[in-house]
């Protein structure tokens, strides 16, 4: 239990209680927690985002996508410690990768800046990570998750192309398409993101597998977005993540051969959902 420091409040050892920061009553965690949210004409928005984030966290690192609201001045006054990035590129891959390397703590979590997702949450991606897991990826559709923004359209585009990708690469996902993760910053090498586009999400999903590393999936609540239109296009990003998922080449013998010699990488994939 090296990251993980329970019963917080009942025999502490005082010697070592500042390296963990309280999450609750009965529970602390050690690892400093970085949160990346890529933002464009969000200042409406983020007030939404930033009251449901956890303020154990250790650092929000905002990334700017050049936008012509209040979007950056909003966050400071939110956040004042917020560490601001201004992207250099285009799209939302890019904008994460410029956020990850930014980050200082040693878990990432990726989060949308509509106000869709709840920052609460982020408790469950954490405990999966010190837990064990390399990786923990957002589910709407695993077990106590859900969405309120996904039509009938989108939601078999997206049963489509996680079923390929559960084909292709030996995956047992029950989502695909869906940007509330969080990982060990370690993993970001294993990965190898190169991905400017919205298509990134789909892109971690396969790598991760690729790379064996144990992935969990979290339960996780999709809400409306509060203020504004979305980009999204169904078909148009559909078509997208489809070219991603054939341009990415499949190990799944190479996976079988390793996951035979280890057996604990073998329980690993099977925890991969």
């Amino acid at each position: 239990m090296s990251s993980v420091l329970r019963s917080a409040t009942t025999g502490q050892d005082h010697s070592t209680a500042g390296k963990y920061r309280p999450v609750s009553t009965h529970l602390a965690i050690a690892p400093p927690v970085s949160v990346v949210i890529p933002a464009m004409n969000e200042a409406e928005n983020l007030p939404y985002v930033f009251k449901t984030l956890p303020d154990w966290i250790h650092e929000v690192v905002l990334v700017d996508g050049n936008s012509t609201d209040d979007t950056v001045e909003v966050a400071r006054e939110l956040w004042p410690e917020v560490r601001v990035v201004r992207q250099r590129g285009k799209g939302k891959g890019d904008a994460l990768i410029s956020g990850f390397e930014a980050c200082s703590g040693d878990i990432v979590v990726m989060i949308d800046a509509d106000g869709s997702a709840d920052g609460n949450e982020i408790l469950s991606y954490v405990s999966a990570l010190v837990s064990g897991a390399d990786f923990a990826k957002g589910s709407r559709f695993a077990n106590g998750g859900g969405t309120d923004d996904m039509t009938f359209v989108r939601k078999l585009g997206n049963w489509a192309l996680c079923t390929i990708v559960n084909r292709k690469f030996g995956a047992r996902y029950t989502d695909l398409c869906y940007g509330y993760n969080a990982f060990w910053r370690h993993c970001l090498d294993k990965i190898d993101l190169d991905c400017t586009g919205f298509e990134v999400e789909t892109l971690m999903n396969i790598r991760v597998v690729k790379a064996g590393l144990k992935v969990q999936e979290i339960p996780s609540h999709e809400y409306l977005r509060i203020h504004g239109a979305s980009n999204l296009r169904a078909v148009r990003d559909g078509l997208r993540v489809l070219r991603v998922i054939l341009g990415e080449r499949s190990n799944r013998r190479e996976l079988r051969r390793r996951a035979h010699r280890s057996p604990m990488l073998g329980s690993a994939r099977g925890e991969a959902s």
